[in-house]
């Protein structure tokens, strides 16, 4: 099976922690050429001397706020000028406040919208013409199992999500007779700051310790227990691969069974 990366340039969004650090260090792993992108300079710094660095690679940093769709577009259109063109894009962004649909402000869904899916249209259409002069293209879109079943308490959340899940299918028909795959990747519980965070907003909405919150979490899991950053890495990178072009326009759960539907 051909996973291996060698040559190949990839732009990791969200690469300064968490779910898209583990993707970084693991495409690096493969052999790819890392970009690592987010907004906190100092923390990609950290990341960047973690990653592996043999066969020519060759690794860089890119800061923007995806809160601000135009100056990611600038961002990575300089980037790209500089440094050439990406056959693997990463889009990977921190998920909305918890709450909800109901009482959200409808500027929370617009802020939403902008952080998500137009920021990901931004990096698609600066990266699509490389990626189809290559006729190699790997879009991974980090999304949410949301999208296959509504997660309660999250409502701006599965909203955005579900935007991203049907645009990125329409991508995928659209850029597959270039070779570009596009794919969502959709992790369940995975041990982040963020689950950290939501497991401490239940405990205190429930009025239970922490380590309740933590078990009543698990317990909803037919692994019984809380993914690896890693593990939903090595799915991600999987879909990068040359082995897998055959597969586009589909939502890979990473959730240890969680989800209730097919």
């Amino acid at each position: 099976m051909d996973i291996n990366l060698t040559g190949k340039r990839a732009l990791v969004c969200g690469s300064s922690q968490g779910i898209g650090k583990a993707c970084a260090i693991e495409l690096a792993n493969l052999g790819a050429s890392i970009t690592l992108f987010s907004r906190n300079r100092e923390a990609l710094e950290t990341v960047l001397s973690e990653l592996n660095r043999e066969q020519g690679q060759e690794h860089h940093v890119l800061v923007a706020d995806f809160s601000e769709p135009e100056q990611v577009s600038r961002a990575i259109t300089g980037h790209i000028a500089q440094t050439g063109a990406f056959e693997i894009l990463i889009n990977n962004t921190g998920g909305p406040a918890p709450g909800p649909a109901s009482g959200a402000d409808s500027q929370a869904f617009l802020a939403a919208f902008n952080l998500h899916l137009i920021s990901n249209h931004q990096l698609v259409q600066a990266l699509m013409p490389g990626m189809k002069e290559k006729g190699y293209g790997r879009i991974i879109n980090v999304i949410s199992t949301s999208v296959k079943q509504p997660i309660p308490g999250l409502g701006v959340s599965n909203t955005i999500r579900g935007a991203v899940a049907s645009w990125s299918k329409t991508l995928a028909n659209e850029l597959g007779p270039f070779g570009i795959t596009v794919n969502n990747v959709l992790p369940g519980a995975t041990a982040t700051a963020r689950l950290d965070a939501i497991i401490a907003g239940k405990a205190k909405k429930q009025d239970i310790s922490l380590e309740q919150a933590t078990e009543n979490e698990k317990s909803q899991i037919p692994l019984r227990r809380f993914a690896k950053p890693e593990e939903f890495a090595a799915a991600a990178a999987f879909l990068a691969s040359p082995a897998a072009a055959y597969i586009t326009g589909i939502n890979l759960p990473v959730d240890g069974g969680r989800t209730a539907c097919l």
